[in-house]
């Protein structure tokens, strides 16, 4: 798709284009790796990444579904301070499984990841990464945010759970933490069932109603989408809409650029591509990805 140009309002995207704009320090925003660390070294090589200059921003889902899961927290880790993660749905169930709290699923691919003589320190490094990061006049999270949450009450909302996963008591967090309900957010919510609403929304929502119903069904694009839900960025009035979103998670969305929102799961792992936003000029790289053999859905 070299040479093609997307426009928006108020914004101008150059979308893989022939000529190259080379800057002191860039920032490249990348989605979900999901253990494709080939795929990811050759798009870092497209875009002349420099390690001791230029910084990443992962959307999560930095393992699983792919065959290089350990190999790809290694590298991350590595990067130390020049990369920035936010966690995903699942970085977490690695986590819940590593921690005896979820069983493995058929599809999973965390290969030795749970075996490697480094698994300790590696799970408590990802224990420690962000629930959601906000710089330089964007947001960062993995799936998406409630509509009643500004960006500021979003970032205090992902620090609880933040300290929670970072905490002595970490394992409880992990045994309380899966379920759907409650399925919207309430300011009086406590304890584990406001810790769960925050993670939902924030690893797992694609879809909500107007007043923050979240629905975790719907896993294909925009056509037959549920009755009284919508995308979350598409909620009228969203109180986070002045800040431009940077989420993946919603691999069939696919890429998409907007003045208040950049979707960029799309599909490594499914044998699409692999997708960064160069956050200065928002200039979009891409490069295609093999796939993981067996990965046939969503």
């Amino acid at each position: 798709m070299a040479g093609v140009v997307f426009i928006f309002p108020a914004l101008f995207t150059i979308h893989d284009s022939p000529f190259t704009i080379r800057l002191d320090m860039a920032t490249y925003a990348i989605g979900d790796i999901q253990g494709c660390l080939e795929a990811l070294e050759k798009l870092l090589e497209h875009v002349g990444f420099d390690r001791a200059r230029d910084r990443l921003w992962l959307v999560g889902d930095l393992v699983n579904r792919g065959p290089q899961s350990l190999e790809t927290l290694r590298f991350v880790k590595s990067l130390g301070a020049r990369a920035v993660t936010v966690l995903g749905n699942h970085d977490l169930h690695l986590l819940t499984v590593a921690a005896g709290y979820a069983r493995p699923h058929r599809r999973d691919t965390f290969g030795g990841m749970l075996d490697a003589p480094d698994r300790d320190e590696l799970l408590a490094w990802l224990r420690h990464q962000k629930m959601m990061h906000v710089e330089h006049g964007y947001a960062m999270v993995h799936a998406g945010l409630l509509p009643q949450w500004s960006i500021e009450t979003a970032l205090a909302l992902a620090r609880e759970v933040e300290e929670a996963l970072r905490g002595a008591r970490y394992r409880e967090f992990f045994a309380a933490m899966y379920g759907d309900e409650p399925d919207r957010w309430r300011d009086d919510l406590d304890g584990y069932a406001r810790l769960r609403v925050i993670v939902n929304a924030m690893t797992r929502m694609r879809l909500c109603t107007v007043d923050g119903a979240m629905e975790f069904t719907h896993q294909t694009a925009l056509e037959n989408l549920p009755a009284g839900f919508v995308p979350w960025f598409d909620v009228p009035q969203r109180l986070s809409r002045n800040t431009p979103v940077i989420f993946g998670h919603w691999a069939a969305l696919g890429l998409v650029v907007r003045e208040d929102v950049v979707a960029l799961d799309t599909g490594c792992v499914w044998g699409r591509k692999l997708s960064a936003l160069r956050l200065e000029d928002r200039r979009v790289f891409q490069r295609d990805c093999a796939g993981t053999p067996g990965t046939t859905h969503w």
